[in-house]
């Protein structure tokens, strides 16, 4: 099937839909991608959709492994952010991964397709992601810069006060919930000067606890989700081992 808009994401977790959960879709997941490109197709029968987008990626491994990929597919249109994972690692050296980022992004925006990146998300509300402020900031001015240069819209996450509501999130605290999927959704249609009929769904009431309560859900979250986390760094496992891309090849939802 030909098509004459083509739209392809790039990513990991976040750009793959992980926390908006729906069993129907491949890898069980939905998210603001797919949520963008149902409104795009909506108001183009000739539009085309993939998600080459694969929880757990590094940077480097977005650039090798979906950056030549989606350059096959003729995009007209490339999603990307990439580099959270690498963020959250003992080690880095930003300047040296995002001189990678920048030689992908030029390689995209060579297509002629519109190049959409994103600034990582100021975890000031959490006690353990706070902790990587510093490190997301200097991504984020490298990532402005990148933009700019090579003439890419920018979708700034980072100033996205709306995502302080923990019912944004999912019970990961790591990923975005259905509602905070739909809303970024809504923020990159936005971007896209895109008219769109999406509506936020409801959030799940965060309840408040007492210090006795909020201990035990605190140490019930490491034992289900940050425990099995750290295990799969130290072990240099990742929860997108065995997993194929949503959509490999351009489709209609």
């Amino acid at each position: 099937m030909d098509f004459s808009a083509r739209y392809v994401a790039l990513g990991d977790s976040f750009t793959e839909g992980v926390g908006d959960d729906d069993p129907g879709r491949p890898n069980g997941v939905r998210g603001w991608a797919d949520r963008v490109a149902e409104q795009l197709g909506a108001a183009d029968p000739g539009f085309g959709y993939a998600n080459l987008a694969i929880r757990g990626r590094k940077l480097r491994q977005i650039i090798a492994e979906q950056v030549d990929a989606a350059v096959d597919l003729n995009p007209t249109l490339v999603t990307i952010y990439a580099g959270a994972n690498d963020i959250l690692r003992p080690r880095i050296d930003i300047d040296d991964l995002l001189a990678e980022y920048d030689a992908g992004i030029r390689k995209l925006a060579a297509t002629g397709a519109t190049v959409v990146m994103f600034t990582g998300f100021d975890a000031r509300g959490s006690k353990v992601f706070s902790t990587m402020r510093g490190r997301t900031a200097i991504y984020n001015e490298l990532v402005r810069g990148i933009a700019g240069d090579h003439g890419a819209l920018l979708v700034d996450y980072w100033r996205f006060n709306e995502y302080y509501d923990w019912g944004m999130w999912a019970q990961d605290r790591m990923h975005m919930s259905a509602a905070g999927h739909a809303n970024m959704a809504k923020r990159v249609l936005t971007v896209l000067e895109h008219d769109h009929s999406i509506e936020v769904p409801p959030m799940t009431p965060v309840p408040e606890l007492n210090r006795a309560e909020a201990l035990r859900a605190n140490a019930r979250w490491v034992r289900e989700f940050a425990g099995p986390w750290v295990v799969r760094r130290v072990t240099g496992k990742s929860s997108g081992d065995g997993l194929e891309p949503k959509y490999a090849q351009l489709t209609r939802l």
